[in-house]
């Protein structure tokens, strides 16, 4: 599914003031296309994850160049640039350089202020950054360094990053990791580098596949209707890679990660790109999880070799 709420895990209420009606009506179109297509089609046995998971690369947090490389100035910020909110993101912004990197992304930083993102250290400013989202605090996490300037995984858009220079933000510790595997429908949370639990999930149907690559947990909203479990929905800083795919009342909405009212679909393709999983295992990561936390979605990851 995808979702147009969004609340703090520590009891911001619901951002109507925000989205308002549209959000709603949103919400119940997407309700009403996920009961057809999961209506229609029949239910697949669920696929058990696999005695063995090769968890990701261990890693330190990203590093940077020698202390006395010149550092790049942060050029002039334009009056009337756009504050990155919840509608997808400005253009511009460069390419994840890894976005398939499974390495864990140990730190984090949070606006304290408004500040400008970058195209590059020393480069464009294209936009600002808020300490909150929807009334959320933000927590982006930390891909690269180069000297005086720190890049991060950017919210509200698909494999791209933001450059910050030094001042208005601040440093948050990152202990936790989401993986999602396309082809055995598989998530697995990791923390520090290590396997905690895995669950098996459904993902986006054909031509609203979900979209690969890094992202993060942006914060939690409550469920909309029954259907979703009474359980409350994670919404993730990704959006569809094609948003003219989904419904049109769905345009500009985000990836969410949420429990369903039918276990029979996990295994399977059904959703409008969003990670669907147990009651259970939903109520596990509510409760363990921070918003911050890096999720990233690959087609597989590889099998670790046997032990002698």
């Amino acid at each position: 599914m995808l979702f147009d709420r969004l609340t703090s895990r520590f009891g911001v209420g619901p951002l109507a003031t925000a989205f308002g009606v549209p959000a709603l009506v949103a919400l119940a179109l997407l309700v009403n296309s996920a009961l057809h297509h999961d209506g229609v089609s029949p239910p697949a046995a669920l696929a058990p994850p696999p005695t063995t998971i090769a968890p990701p690369t261990a890693t330190t947090a990203p590093t940077g160049p020698p202390s006395d490389e010149p550092v790049p100035v942060a050029g002039p910020v334009p009056a009337g640039l756009p504050v990155i909110d919840y509608d997808p993101a400005p253009g511009g912004f460069p390419a994840d350089p890894q976005p398939g990197d499974t390495a864990p992304l140990t730190e984090g930083l949070s606006p304290t202020r408004r500040i400008a993102a970058y195209d590059a250290p020393g480069g464009r400013p294209l936009a600002l950054l808020a300490p909150t989202i929807s009334g959320v605090e933000l927590t982006m996490p930390v891909v690269a360094r180069r000297a005086g300037w720190t890049a991060a995984l950017l919210p509200s858009a698909n494999r791209r990053i933001a450059w910050l220079p030094e001042g208005g933000w601040s440093r948050v510790l990152l202990r936790d990791q989401i993986v999602v595997e396309r082809k055995p429908h598989r998530l697995t949370w990791y923390r520090h580098g290590e396997a905690v639990d895995s669950w098996p999930v459904a993902l986006g149907m054909p031509g609203q596949l979900t979209p690969l690559g890094r992202t993060f947990v942006l914060g939690r909203t409550p469920p909309p209707q029954e259907i979703y479990g009474g359980v409350d929905i994670f919404a993730l800083g990704a959006i569809p890679d094609d948003p003219d795919a989904v419904p049109t009342g769905l345009r500009g909405a985000h990836i969410g990660l949420h429990s369903w009212y039918d276990d029979s679909t996990l295994g399977r393709n059904v959703t409008n790109g969003c990670i669907r999983l147990t009651r259970n295992a939903q109520r596990k990561l509510l409760d363990e999880v921070p918003p911050g936390t890096p999720l990233i979605v690959v087609d597989e990851l590889p099998t670790p070799p046997p032990t002698a």
